[in-house]
């Protein structure tokens, strides 16, 4: 036991020198890596969002308004006085950026309600119907919202095709623009261009395309393999050649004609020889929940991990909507390990530091 102890000590010693980086140093580098949810509407020094921040060097965390174990309870956004107060303490809490990331999509994925003294935004198959001038008017007025209440990552917009008009939770909900790439690219480009003027990033999502799914990820296994079409890359084509993109969500969803194996967001084939190579993305990658059916179910957060990050995932998005919440030191261990032992190099996380800094330049 204790020789095998010993060679593991000197295989860690040996890679992280010759990186020259620490167990602390990389720690926080996967911490980086991290978007995570937490509960309360308020924050102090005792709280662990506030240490994970502070002591990791937390990459973002998510907020929502209800608290998914009780509807009659908010999870973090009450108002905009409160919202104002929390997202001023958790930036205040480190010197460089921390970035605070929210689903306001307008229509039915809104974090942030009419009622509670927000901005309203309507969903984007009624935007797309009201033209592009009242379109500019809407996403300015969303962009300022975010701006003003301390949010700067929007999970926004959705570039998926309503191709399908069966979809469950893109085309029936309304978060589509359209049919054709060319409405959705149109809409899709000024909402962006909204969210750029008051310093928020924008994230297209979900790639490769959820327009043309029967299921809904967030429940369970979704195989686009017989309904996906070519036309859905259109929109990141787009925004990629024309320098328009700083982040985008992978979608838990599997095409074998893409990867036999994995679903997207697990995917080496889709998210670095489809998305880098084949589309020359260069930004920031993030996961979807990686807490939704169609990984947890059929994933441990050891595989979901090792597999996202080697598939070419830079940050991690576990939102804990659950009532059991995953734990940052988990991820950070789980990940540590996978590094030590080679399952993960050290090189991709370096990388994905690497983007994030980038981006974070930008707001």
């Amino acid at each position: 036991m204790f020789k095998k102890f010993l060679i593991l000590l000197i295989l860690s010693n040996v890679l992280f020198a010759n990186q020259s980086y620490t167990k602390a140093q990389v720690e926080k580098m996967i911490a980086k890596m991290v978007i995570l949810g937490f509960y309360g509407q308020n924050i102090t020094s005792n709280d662990k969002i506030y240490q994970d921040i502070k002591k990791y060097d937390l990459g973002g965390v998510i907020l929502f308004d209800k608290d998914p174990t009780n509807k009659r309870k908010y999870k973090n956004v009450v108002d905009p006085k409160q919202l104002k107060t929390l997202t001023s303490k958790l930036q205040n809490i480190r010197a460089e950026k921390l970035l605070i990331s929210i689903d306001q999509e307008g229509g039915i994925v809104q974090r942030l309600k009419k009622s509670k003294g927000f901005v309203n935004t309507p969903r984007a198959s009624v935007v797309s119907l009201r033209g592009e001038s009242n379109a500019r008017d809407i996403y300015s007025l969303l962009a300022l919202d975010l701006n003003q209440n301390g949010i700067n990552v929007d999970f926004a917009p959705v570039v998926d095709l309503a191709i399908n008009s069966r979809n469950s939770v893109i085309v029936k909900k309304g978060r589509s623009f359209g049919k054709s790439s060319k409405d959705v690219i149109k809409y899709s480009s000024i909402f962006v261009d909204e969210l750029k003027k008051q310093n928020v990033i924008s994230v297209l999502k979900h790639f490769p395309g959820h327009g043309s799914s029967l299921g809904d990820s967030h429940k369970g296994f979704v195989d686009i393999t017989k309904t996906w079409k070519q036309e859905e890359l259109e929109p990141y084509k787009y925004f990629i050649q024309n320098n328009k993109v700083d982040m985008i969500m992978t979608a838990h969803v599997y095409n074998k004609e893409m990867d036999r194996d994995y679903p997207a967001t697990l995917s080496y084939d889709i998210n670095t020889i489809i998305l880098r190579d084949m589309l020359g993305f260069k930004g920031v990658l993030v996961s979807d929940d990686l807490q939704m059916g169609a990984i947890s179910k059929h994933y441990t957060l050891k595989q979901t991990l090792t597999l996202s990050i080697n598939s070419g995932v830079n940050m991690l998005l576990f939102a804990n909507q659950l009532a059991r919440p995953v734990k940052l030191e988990t991820i950070i261990s789980t990940v540590y390990s996978q590094v030590q032992n080679g399952q993960i190099s050290l090189e991709r996380i370096v990388e994905s530091n690497k983007r994030i800094n980038k981006m974070l330049q930008k707001i």
